[in-house]
């Protein structure tokens, strides 16, 4: 799957929120979510490119992209 082709099913725009915010949050939709749906959280906390994928990882979730080009950083699991 290529990255154009990943179109997420929700969004959890974080920014302005302090870490461990965004990570928390993240796990706390990740469990509403359906198997096989896509979550996309939007961060501008740094720490948080240590603690989201890790956490994802750890519960079992796919981390499909991380993208930290941009002054945003963009997760993208899937559950």
């Amino acid at each position: 799957m290529k990255k154009d082709e990943i179109v997420p099913d929700y969004r959890l725009d974080m920014q302005g929120e302090p870490c461990p915010y965004p990570a928390v949050n993240a796990l706390e939709t990740m469990k509403d979510l359906k198997k096989g749906e896509i979550l996309e959280v939007i961060s501008d906390c740094p720490q948080s490119i240590n603690n989201i994928p890790a956490d994802a990882k750890n519960h079992g979730y796919e981390v499909l992209e991380v993208d930290s080009s941009g002054p945003t950083i963009k997760y993208v699991i899937r559950k």
